[in-house]
Parts: C-alpha cells; structure tokens; sequence
C-alpha cells in the first residue's frame, strides 16, 4: 500500500497448498466466503447475504463473526436471518460483532447464511469519481471489511472467496480472482460473479464497482493483465498502466510464481494511494497522470507476494508488507535503471526515517500499536524496513539474500509469518546466526549516529580513523569509508573503535558510507 498524507495524515501458473492461516486460540477457521450484494442508485443502502464455511477448531455453543451493527446515525448493518442449511439459526448483534448460536464438534465443517443489510460506515466507499459519476470500492486494510461485510476481520485468517454483484447494468464490476459469469437481469439490472480460489485475509478482499473503460495490455506467462480506468481517463491511464505488464515478470523472476489468476490495474475511489487488493489492486484517480506510476505499481506489485501471499501474523509485523514493498521497488528500479538509482533513492528514505525518529522513537517491530493500526503506515514500516533488507542483502550477498528471499515467500505463501519466522529462513540460507542483525534493527528504536575522526600520519602513511557512536544503544556494524577511492571497512562493535589503514599519501577525498549501505547518521571531523 502506498499512502498520501493529504488523505491520512493531513490465470495463475502455479497453485501451492496454502500453509496454516489462522488466529490463535480462534474456535473456527473460516474457510471461504460467499458474498452475494445487491447495489442500487438510489441510497447508499447494500442488501447482502453472506455464506460462510467454518471448520470448528473446538467443540463450541457458538461463534462471533465480525459486523459493525447500524448506529444512531443508521450507519451499520443489520442482520435481519442466520441460516443453516435453511434453517433459522438464533444471533445476536452488539456493535462490532454477530454471535451465531449453534452446537458444533471439533473438526465439524459448516455452512451458514447471513442476511442483513444497511448503509456501510466503512469499508466499502460509495462516492462519486471526479467526472461526478457514481462509484462502488471496497477498502478494507487494516481492519474495517466487517463494516460491510461478515467476516473474521482478522490478517491472521485467511480464506477464498466468492463476490456476486448485482448492480444497475451501466456498471462494470471487478474483484478478485477471475469472472465466471456475467448475467443481464429484468429491470436494468446486472449479476457479476468473480471467483477467487487461493485464500486471502480479509484486508485485501474487494469489490470495484464504476462504469469502468477496460484494457488488455497483455499476458505475462499466461497471466492476463487487466487496466480498468474510468472512461474519461482512458487514453492517459490505458497508456500509463500498462507498465505493469513489464514489471509482472520481475518478481515473477527473483520472488516465485505469481499466485492469482489475472493482475487487474484498477483507477479508483480509496483513502490510499494505492491498494493491494490481491490480483485487483486500487490506485487513487489521478495515478493515471502520475510521474511516478511505475514506482507505485511495482509497490503494489511487490505486495502480491509480500502482504497479500505471505501474510504478516499480526500487524506488529507490518514491515513484512511494507518495507518488502519498499524495497522491491527500489530493486526494480535498480534493476531497470541502474544502481545510481537505488543510492538516490536510499538517501531519501535514510533522510525519511531519521526524520520520523524525531517525531515518534519506536522500534520497527511495534507491539505497542494495539488497534489503531493507521499509525503503523510510518518509515519505520515502509522505509526502515526496506533499509533493513538493503542492509540484509549487503551482508550476505545477492545470491544468499534472494535464495532467502525465495525460500521465505515458498514457505509462508498462503499463509501467516512474523520477523522470527523470517529471521530463521534467512538462517538457514546463509548458515549465519542473524539474531542480533534482526534485534538491533528491527526491534531496538533508533540507529546508529557515528562520529568519524581521521588523520594522516605522513611519516607512516598511514590513516587513523576513530569511530564513536554517540547514541545509548551500541551497535555492531560495518562501516565502509572510502579514501580517494580506496575502499575500508571497519568493524564496529564498542562505543570507540580505531583502525588504521596504510595509504600512499595525505588523502585529498574521504567520503563516509560511499556506496549508501549503512543506515545512520554522520559527523565528520578531519
């Protein structure tokens, strides 16, 4: 996901078993949703009936699944029947939950229906585009598809799912997965129903729903890429998203296999600037004119494998979304436009994450987030996660890092996994202990401030150089310093370390951390 601050601060080639995804402790897992809404142009009201198989962890009396009931202000949904096979089942609602009242054994599998409707709080956002025609989009990250739909509205639970639209047929629909059928109606209406069969968590589960232009711009070993813009847009957004066509093939490349049936580019109405959504990814209106549309679709690209396959366990973990989307990017566009690019844009994103420091000093990892989970989209999660895996590939080569990488995303696809998880795979990659890499930069708030002291002795030729970290926090790293163009590394482990380096003569240029491999900040005295 990629965000704007104006809005918040201010046919798959291969199909793997999904590894275990559920909440801890849950009484049910859930194992696929059918979403079946009705839309009007009327009001904002949406009728839906949602059937839902749940495999019974535990033996249980009942089950909650979540739905934020209709408020004063009649906001919400109200659940008007639950059924199982036909029969009524009793419930209860209370603001942020439906309780089904049903005798299960453990290992029981079943299906039940909920009928409800109302006018969503959240979640699914009905408005008008900039052409002032109406539009339908789900937007559901962090935790707000129970605005709309019933749902175990947790990352850690992940399911397929099934969305059968029924809307006034001047509209388009697109969702996840692939289109099964398409069907007019009496009284100008028109059912849509997508199908996707690889598991998802709730976040990335959407419906868009807009008279949309809709282009091919091409398959990607079998894998149709889609644009959907708005009709207004289409000359500028049919050109500018088909970028997405060549950036496909690269994490196709050096991640794994694309998991989803089509990649579908969808011009849309949401609070970020870009979506995720798995196989459907939302980008805001004027993406389409945007300078930087290659670097925001390979973020949302990216997030396919990271955040949408692999799934962090909790929202702690972000980083494993995010900075993986950070960083990717920044390795795509390396790939494509050499490695000057990637300096430039590390120097940005250093600048980015030490400035946030100075706004809120929490650790990458950040358990103290509970639930307002919008505080998480920081630097600490986008930029200093990136920074973390730039320092990671540095340390153990492009070879060992992306065999790790790989071996990461084939283990937890389809499935859950936190910075541990990912911590012994790249363990196991390089035959190195990484428990203090992981701890000093991913769960100890800060980074590292060096003062570098250096003279020449010219009756030795040699370079002292002293490096004192000035932060309480010592941490144990690699400082690269180059000496007209000589290249040094000092090893620092203490509060104080001195090296010293033969050279031929009194150095004319001493450039600290040339190649951008370090994340710190510098004071330099001669």
């Amino acid at each position: 996901m990629r965000r704007i601050f104006l809005v918040l601060l201010s046919l798959s080639t291969l199909f793997t078993i999904p590894t275990f995804a559920q909440v801890p402790g849950a009484t049910i897992d859930v194992k696929h949703y059918t979403f079946d809404i009705r839309l009007n142009d009327a009001d904002n009201n949406i009728e839906g009936k949602a059937t839902v198989t749940v495999k019974f962890l535990n033996g249980a009396e009942g089950f909650n699944l979540d739905l934020v009931k209709k408020n004063a202000e009649g906001k919400g949904m109200q659940v008007s029947a639950v059924t199982e096979n036909g029969k009524p089942v009793k419930f209860t609602q209370n603001d942020e939950q439906l309780t089904i009242n049903t005798r299960a054994y453990k290992g029981n599998t079943r299906d039940y229906t909920i009928s409800y409707s109302g006018i969503p709080a959240d979640g699914l956002i009905i408005s008008t585009n900039a052409y002032g025609h109406r539009t339908f989009f789900g937007d559901n990250w962090p935790n707000r598809a129970h605005n709309w739909l019933p749902c175990v509205d947790n990352i850690a639970d992940k399911a397929t799912v099934d969305f059968i639209v029924t809307a006034p047929d001047h509209y388009q629909v697109v969702s996840n997965g692939l289109q099964t059928e398409e069907q007019q109606l009496d009284g100008k209406l028109k059912l849509t129903h997508w199908v996707e069969t690889v598991a998802l968590p709730t976040k990335v589960m959407v419906i868009g729903v807009a008279e949309f232009a809709v282009d091919r711009p091409g398959d990607v070993n079998g894998i149709p890429v889609f644009t959907y813009v708005f009709p207004e847009s289409k000359e500028v957004g049919f050109k500018s998203y088909a970028v997405a066509k060549d950036i496909l093939p690269y994490f196709i490349k050096n991640v794994g296999p694309y998991s989803y049936e089509k990649l579908a580019n969808v011009q849309s109405k949401t609070i970020f600037g870009g979506m995720e959504n798995a196989s459907a990814i939302f980008y805001f209106e004027e993406s389409v004119k945007s300078p930087e549309i290659e670097e925001l679709m390979a973020h949302e690209i990216a997030h396919q494998w990271f955040g949408d396959g692999a799934s962090e366990k909790s929202f702690s973990h972000l980083w494993l979304s995010e900075g993986f989307a950070t960083y990717m990017t920044n390795l795509y566009l390396e790939n494509k436009y050499g490695a000057g690019t990637l300096k430039t844009r590390l120097i940005a994103q250093r600048k980015k994450v030490l400035g946030f420091e100075k706004e809120r000093l929490t650790p990458v990892v950040d358990t103290a987030a509970k639930t307002k989970y919008m505080q998480l989209l920081n630097a600490n999660s986008y930029e200093k996660g990136g920074w973390v895996l730039h320092m990671l590939r540095r340390k153990l080569g492009d070879e060992i890092f992306w065999k790790g990488v790989r071996n990461y995303y084939s283990k937890y696809q389809g499935g859950n996994a936190n910075t541990d998880d990912l911590r012994r795979v790249m363990e196991q990659a390089c035959g190195k202990d990484l428990k203090l890499f992981f701890t000093q930069w991913l769960r100890t708030a800060g980074h590292p401030n060096l003062i570098v002291n250096w003279k020449y002795d010219e009756k030795d030729s040699n370079i002292t150089i002293n490096v004192t970290q000035s932060q309480e926090y010592i941490y144990n790293l690699s400082l690269e310093i180059a000496v007209d163009g000589q290249m040094l590394t000092i090893p620092v482990k203490e509060k104080s370390t001195t090296a010293r380096f033969k050279i031929k003569a009194k150095p004319a240029d001493v450039k600290i951390d040339p190649n951008v491999n370090l994340l710190a900040s510098f004071e330099e005295n001669k």
